[in-house]
């Protein structure tokens, strides 16, 4: 059986490789490289954090990467940003409320602080400032999180 660690490791991989390619406007998202490895490196990272959580991890890796795969769903539809932003808005305050049912202390802000930024700096157009802001902000939040948490997958997959 393969390790959940072993496929975290494997989509983290993947993710990273998607933030290192060039990015290159495209007619339809689906069409993009970029694109389709962070569609297959989220789905890797939700099944890395949903098997860390039955193994005694938090559950907030698996908040964050369903909030990613709904929005990389959205993406890879090309689904406008006055439709998509909304979409993934509302997902995130769901998962908010969650997690503050949760609560297990000020970690737990940074987490839903930098869920909103990854969730919706996945749904914005590709190559354009305000998805990079997004991202880089959440990136920033979840890879303190994951230190706190000591989660060394998320910590380095969020630093790169």
């Amino acid at each position: 059986m393969i390790s959940p660690f072993a496929i975290g490791l494997v989509g983290s991989l993947v993710l990273v490789t998607g933030s290192a390619l060039p990015t290159r406007a495209v007619k339809k998202a689906y069409k993009a490289p970029q694109n389709w490895l962070f569609a297959i490196g989220g789905l890797l990272m939700l099944t890395y954090s949903s098997l860390n959580y039955l193994n005694g991890g938090p559950i907030f890796f698996v908040f964050l990467q369903a909030l990613v795969n709904i929005a990389s769903i959205l993406m890879m539809f090309d689904v406008p940003d006055n439709i998509d932003t909304p979409i993934v808005s509302g997902v995130g305050i769901l998962l908010i409320a969650w997690s503050l049912t949760l609560f297990e202390g000020y970690n737990t802000l940074i987490f839903i602080i930098g869920l909103i930024g990854i969730g919706l700096g996945y749904t914005m157009n590709t190559g354009t400032f305000k998805r990079s802001t997004a991202l880089a902000i959440g990136s920033a939040l979840i890879a303190t999180y994951s230190y706190l948490e000591v989660d060394w997958i998320f910590f380095w997959l969020n630093v790169f």
